[in-house]
């Protein structure tokens, strides 16, 4: 299965595309490493930047896309034109979409390790939370977590 990692900044989307096939990972190439959104905000741009999304996802025929979750308030929160963009990932028809918060992030890593440095996959350094959302989203896939205990106290 082919997935998308995506971290939104600023006014970018950063992406990885990571291939999980008998057993093994793959770091498709890519065109680009980031879709860009144009910061004038106006309703054309926003469709661009969809549509753009789009094909490169139909392009590399991306199967799941999983969006790094940023906190919607405090010092880290994420801005309104990341909110818009993420908004027109997740409404693109025919695309399955998922945000990851970090608590799953860091459940599904502390279950299945990274096992290679991030140094040698030949991604660009910038790119490292797109890698890693999406192998956590591979390892959820694969790994389900277990469900929660339900004690009766």
């Amino acid at each position: 299965m082919k997935i998308c990692g995506v971290e939104i900044k600023g006014s970018e989307a950063v992406v990885c595309l990571l291939n999980y096939q008998d057993g093994l990972f793959t770091l498709p190439e890519c065109r680009v490493r980031k879709v860009e959104f144009n910061k004038r905000n106006s309703t054309g741009d926003l469709r661009y930047f969809q549509a753009t999304f789009k094909k490169l996802m139909s392009d590399y025929s991306v199967e799941q896309v999983v969006i790094k979750e940023r906190p919607l308030k405090g010092k880290f929160a994420g801005g309104a034109l990341g909110f818009k963009m993420e908004a027109a990932i997740q409404c693109i028809d025919g695309l399955e979409v998922d945000t990851m918060s970090p608590q799953v992030f860091k459940e599904a890593i502390k279950r299945n390790p990274i096992t290679v440095s991030f140094s040698e996959t030949g991604l660009k350094v910038f790119q490292e939370a797109a890698f890693n959302v999406a192998f956590a989203k591979h390892m959820n896939l694969q790994y389900p977590p277990p469900p929660p205990s339900s004690e009766l106290l």
